[in-house]
């Protein structure tokens, strides 16, 4: 992300999101800042804050201040503190059997970032990949505890494949995965197939790859499942006759979710077809 507010924004958003995949709501937050201040001004750090704050502002809490060090690469997080009832958390060890998996936003993050890094993202692209990590998980949230969700989790750095196989091991589950529903932008299949796939997308899939049935599903496709993303949607489960509601839920406050697959009793198996 070239744009230090955009970079600000993605972060925040980021860092917030483990809020929302527990069904909570965000109260505070303390910026967490490396900065290398000999070749980067004060006034892009400063750019930096205010994209976190925009994210703040939007979500409803409060940053009550940070810890700043000096770094030679910048780098910026959140530590944010929140609260959820306690008969309404959502965990990844709270996905049941039968349970219809969705998923709030596309893949293709990483793919697209890589892309970005080596100057051949189209433009339309990297706008809709930009808006998709800006935008908070919190209707997701909502809309999944309103629905009787249970299980929950936030698909960031491990990728589909890595946060999924964690949370069907944890809820003693296995899953199909419908590989044709799961959204992904235009033009990611492509920057994939050229090369601009992260080196954690790769390792996300070498440890997916124990528990999954690849079902002759295409290499390149698999990657994308396992791409590892940045401020990425929520993915969770509900009872299928909540699958349309939910869905159009989602898709009136801006979403665009997949109904991805389905989870059998079992002991963390991904099955692709």
């Amino acid at each position: 992300v070239d744009d230090a507010r955009t970079w600000g924004r993605v972060a925040a958003a980021n860092a917030v999101s483990d809020v929302y995949a527990m069904g909570g709501r965000p109260l505070l937050a303390l910026n967490l800042v490396g900065w290398n201040s000999e070749e980067l001004s004060s006034d892009l750090l400063a750019e930096v804050l205010l994209g976190a704050q925009d994210i703040a502002a939007e979500a409803g809490f409060v940053i009550a201040g940070g810890h700043t060090v000096d770094d030679p690469e910048p780098k910026f997080g959140l530590a944010v503190v929140g609260e959820v009832h306690p008969d309404r958390v959502l965990t990844n060890a709270g996905f049941r059997p039968e349970d219809v998996l969705i998923l709030s936003k596309p893949l293709g993050v990483g793919v697209t970032t890589t892309a970005i890094k080596r100057g051949d993202a189209p433009s339309e692209l990297v706008a809709e990949v930009l808006d998709s990590m800006v935008r908070l998980n919190d209707d997701a949230a909502r809309i999944a505890v309103k629905a009787g969700a249970t299980g929950a989790t936030d698909v960031t750095g491990f990728g589909l494949l890595g946060h999924l196989g964690r949370a069907l091991v944890e809820s003693s589950l296995d899953a199909r995965l419908e590989v044709a529903a799961v959204a992904v932008p235009d033009g990611v299949r492509a920057l994939a197939e050229s090369g601009a796939i992260p080196g954690g997308s790769r390792r996300n899939l070498a440890w997916a790859d124990e528990r999954l049935d690849r079902g002759g599903i295409d290499e390149l496709d698999v990657l994308v499942l396992a791409d590892a993303q940045t401020s990425g949607g929520l993915l969770f489960g509900v009872a299928d006759d909540k699958v349309d509601d939910v869905v159009e839920a989602l898709e009136a406050t801006g979403h665009r979710p997949s109904v991805i697959g389905q989870t059998t009793v079992g002991e963390g198996l991904i099955t692709l077809g």
